[in-house]
């Protein structure tokens, strides 16, 4: 295939436009098989990026015609995460409501049947302030400090497990446990709190859909589920970066996390399951799936950070065997 960079046992990398590309190949041999396609797509930024980014009306008529492809190469009860910044009206000190538009565009697209199942938000003080003219230069707005993560299914129960990806219990709730006893009974809320209802261990507590990737408060300790506090522990620091620095490779600017990455893959699919990302950047959702034994399929239209993307699978972590094309 013209398109293939790379490929491991589990997943490939192929270089071009994830349109055309789904077009031509995916949806020919892919039709209906992905559980998982999760992506951080281009952003309405006002800026031109090199990675490419169109604005306004143009951005929004690419975003939505995206809904009939997606829907065509997810499993009935496969799920889409998409990762989205906010965007801003050009030269005004305003937010726009184009991202929003674009999500309702996804719902109502007459050819796609996606709804939303869930909508999240990444929590992150360690960006830059933005917009930089508004917030660090006229001193009139608040720093955009989070992404929205949106859910999306074919169908209102798509494959998912909460158990998967629990958080760490709080101390108080480990001291709960030790003693078996709490105050039950009537609260002002009108709920009835059973005598046994919170007694059982079952490993964590059901994650909340705020990922604070750094504590909002310093004097309470964060408990991100372990499938996110494993990435974001060493993300400032990992193989890939490591490796890209020494190497004098500039970075994709708009990774994403792979804690959140393996947040969704863990609670949405099981092993041997197949992900997509149609817009791979340097490719960190292959490199998690990898990582959890999950089949991927990535594609990428700049063919320098899917070729910089190799540098993930020399990890020695993963020990893959990368055949290029």
């Amino acid at each position: 295939m013209r398109n293939l960079l790379y490929k491991t046992n589990l997943g490939k990398m192929l270089v071009g436009d994830s349109v055309e590309i789904a077009q031509k190949y995916l949806k020919k041999y892919y039709k209906g098989k992905f559980q998982l396609i999760i992506t951080s797509p281009p952003f309405p930024l006002n800026a031109k990026k090199k990675y490419g980014n169109l604005k306004g009306k143009e951005y929004k008529e690419w975003f939505t015609s995206l809904a009939p492809i997606f829907d065509e190469l997810l499993a009935e009860d496969g799920s889409l995460v998409i990762e989205i910044g906010n965007a801003w009206e050009d030269g005004r000190p305003i937010q726009s409501l184009l991202h929003l538009e674009c999500l309702m565009g996804l719902v109502n697209h007459p050819e796609a049947n996606l709804r939303l199942i869930q909508e999240f938000i990444a929590y992150n003080p360690s960006k830059l302030p933005s917009p930089a003219q508004w917030v660090t230069v006229n001193r009139l707005r608040a720093v955009d400090s989070y992404t929205h993560v949106w859910w999306l299914a074919k169908s209102d129960y798509p494959k998912a497990d909460n158990s998967k990806v629990l958080r760490p219990y709080s101390k108080s709730m480990k001291s709960l446990l030790k003693r078996q006893s709490y105050n039950s009974g009537s609260r002002p809320s009108e709920h009835d709190i059973s005598k046994s209802g919170f007694l059982k261990d079952n490993g964590g507590s059901i994650s909340h859909n705020l990922f604070e990737l750094e504590p909002i408060d310093e004097n309470r300790e964060v408990r991100l589920p372990h499938s996110v506090l494993s990435f974001s522990n060493t993300s400032s620091n990992d193989f890939f970066l490591r490796q890209c620095r020494e190497r004098g490779i500039k970075l994709h600017p708009a990774r994403m996390q792979a804690g959140l990455i393996s947040f969704f893959t863990q609670f949405l699919t099981e092993e041997d399951d197949l992900i997509l990302d149609p817009f791979a950047g340097s490719n960190t959702t292959g490199y998690v799936a990898e990582m959890l034994n999950r089949r991927w399929i990535a594609t990428e239209i700049d063919p320098e950070y899917a070729k910089n993307s190799m540098i993930r699978f020399e990890d020695p972590e993963l020990n893959v065997n990368l055949t290029k094309n």
